[in-house]
């Protein structure tokens, strides 16, 4: 890489917006794990989970690796992975995203240590290990939404998950669920069929959060309307919001008159300043509008400036 255009990038407003992003993403993931993950014992498809089970395996036939080193070799290897099959980037922020995972388990740990918060008598925060589960899913998978969201991870399963989006074409919550059920069934050589179940459900679970979470965070409007100023209201699409439309001629079924009929996708925002602007200039319309949450083609964010690593 450049090392020069490596250094102007660090420059932008994309990089530091992405950088609190990732930051603030991986302190809720790293609080997740140390306040559900870690006490509760619960083994979630990872690759944690993973070098536990190879590391037992290579046991069994006389070689001697200890978890914490197969943890690193796994990790390294889909690092290398991530930057060679989907880029850069993503190889990048992956690396800075696992390396502050740890610090950022210290920093809960003495800011609020997980022990001050069970309860006499109970062996987890929540006492539960099903309720356990439930918060560290939930924690996680936004963790997850937030990061894939910016074309990162948190290294580790999300690598592998992001490795089958690409190729296989998967959701993205169904990547990470499958690659984690894949992890979970080797733990069936080493564990309870109890904790692989619940590890396995654990997983299916944060797929279907990233799912929707992704799907809440890309929500756009789609819009039809049909008016006698179709005009004033394209010009406001295109000159306010900055938005593209596309107009059809449309014959009304009723009365024969012919009218002209907008069709535009909008963010939430710009769906309620349009309202805004219809409703103060008392302009009388006819409008549908339905969600989607998936676009491809031309359309960008608003006042988009396309910088990406070299």
């Amino acid at each position: 890489m450049n090392l020069s255009k490596a250094l102007s990038y660090l420059k932008t407003k994309k990089f530091w917006k992405e950088f609190i992003i990732m930051t603030a993403a991986m302190f809720i993931g790293g609080a997740a794990v140390y306040y559900f993950l870690v006490p509760s014992k619960l083994i979630i498809g990872s690759v944690s989970g993973l070098s536990i089970v190879l590391s037992a395996i290579l046991e069994n036939i006389g070689v001697n690796i200890s978890v914490p080193n197969m943890v690193i070799i796994v990790n390294a290897i889909l690092l290398v992975l991530a930057y060679v099959l989907i880029g850069a980037e993503f190889g990048i922020k992956t690396v800075y995203t696992a390396l502050i995972l740890g610090p950022i388990m210290s920093f809960w740990d003495k800011v609020m240590p997980y022990s001050s918060l069970i309860a006499e008598g109970q062996t987890s925060v929540m006492g539960d290990i099903w309720f356990d589960l439930m918060c560290f899913v939930l924690m996680v998978s936004i963790c997850q939404t937030l990061l894939f969201s910016i074309n990162a991870s948190s290294g580790g399963l999300d690598i592998l998950g992001k490795i089958f989006n690409k190729y296989l074409h998967f959701d993205i919550g169904a990547s990470v669920a499958v690659g984690g059920i894949l992890i979970c069934c080797t733990a069936f050589a080493i564990n309870p069929f109890r904790m692989v179940v619940i590890g396995i459900i654990g997983t299916w679970m944060d797929g279907l959060c990233i799912d929707y979470f992704t799907a809440s965070l890309n929500k756009k409007k789609r819009i039809c309307i049909i008016s006698d100023e179709a005009e004033k209201i394209r010009d406001y699409i295109i000159n306010d919001l900055c938005r593209g439309c596309s107009l059809y001629e449309v014959t009304g079924g009723y009365s024969g008159k012919k009218r002209t009929e907008i069709q535009s996708l909008l963010t939430q925002q710009e769906f309620a300043n349009l309202m805004a602007f219809i409703r103060s200039n008392d302009i009388k319309i006819f409008l549908t509008a339905g969600n989607v949450s998936e676009i491809y083609g031309a359309w960008r964010p608003r006042n988009y400036k396309k910088q990406q690593l070299p």
